[in-house]
């Protein structure tokens, strides 16, 4: 018989662990089989480490686990991932932001043959901005990284443990760990939902992470940007020419005099910043290239409790 691990990463979620174990208690624990849920402290400071411990001594089948400091929601997953046991993995945001049930028909969409399971938004409640910056954060990666992306994106996924063993192959920081799912190209099924909108009111996805987020996934799935620098630079040195040839012909054959003071200035500050803007740029790959050469651990575990190995 199969066995499914539920994944959480937890990040100041004291106020939904224990609504978040009793839905799924009442709603699919007991129909899902054999099944394990293994939560992962990603640096909290709150109380959701002593409720983690509680609904694990409520359940012999929840395993806990802490990171010794804040590594960001893909190496929680990761962490999660490699503690876990099951046939196959699913995660879940500990926001109450999806039904339970949705893990079930993920589920059952890895029974049907596939590999990788991925729960696409077909619709969600959240504010205008954050559904602006997701919507156009999709739109581009479907454009210039990986056009299997779903227009609604996701942050749901269920793998197969061969899946699994592919993402602890992988090893990367600073990356996206959806875009390495649809990378690595396995058989894969969507399941839609709703998703609601949090019922805790705050979000520690802040609009850096956004931002960050965007950039690791441009930089290690695509080589837009070094196309768009590339193309952008022979752009500016064909003007460039042609305004040349163009003042070498009005001097000598018209007799124009070589006029713009202000043009030329507003002209060469803006090149200084767009050649700024471009190192910038380079300077992001390049930051990314230490941070994988100094071959530091994507996440470092402090201390896992398990009813189960006592």
């Amino acid at each position: 018989m199969s066995k499914i691990s539920i994944i959480i990463p937890v990040y100041y979620n004291e106020d939904t662990l224990m609504p978040l174990y009793q839905e799924m208690k009442d709603r699919i624990l007991d129909t899902i089989g054999e099944y394990e849920i293994v939560m992962v402290n990603d640096g909290s400071e709150d109380k959701s480490w002593e409720i983690m411990n509680q609904i694990r001594d409520m359940d012999e089948n929840v395993k806990c686990v802490k990171l010794s400091r804040n590594f960001g929601e893909h190496a929680a997953i990761l962490a999660g991932l490699s503690e876990c046991t099951g046939d196959c993995a699913v995660t879940k945001q500990a926001d109450l932001a999806e039904e339970p049930e949705l893990i079930v028909e993920m589920y059952d969409k890895w029974k049907e043959g596939n590999k990788v399971v991925i729960a696409t938004r077909a619709k969600r409640d959240d504010p205008f901005l954050k559904k602006l910056f997701a919507n156009t954060y999709y739109k581009i990666m479907r454009g210039a990284v990986n056009k299997n992306m779903p227009e609604g994106g996701f942050d749901c996924f269920l793998m197969d443990r061969k899946v699994i063993q592919v993402l602890e192959l992988l090893d990367e920081k600073n990356s996206s760990l959806e875009l390495q799912l649809l990378w690595a190209g396995f058989k894969t099924a969507e399941v839609p939902y709703h998703r609601k909108e949090r019922e805790d009111g705050g979000s520690s996805w802040t609009l850096a992470k956004r931002i960050k987020l965007a950039m690791d996934s441009m930089m290690s799935f695509s080589y837009f940007p070094i196309k768009f620098m590339t193309s952008v630079g022979f752009i500016f040195a064909l003007i460039a020419f042609i305004w040349i040839i163009e003042t070498v012909i009005e001097y000598f054959v018209m007799g124009v005099p070589v006029q713009g003071w202000t043009t030329l200035m507003c002209l060469v500050l803006f090149s200084t910043g767009l050649i700024l803007s471009m190192l910038g740029v380079l300077g992001e790959y390049l930051w990314r290239t230490l941070d994988a050469s100094r071959n530091r651990p994507v996440f470092i575990v402090d201390e896992v409790n398990d009813v189960r190995k006592k």
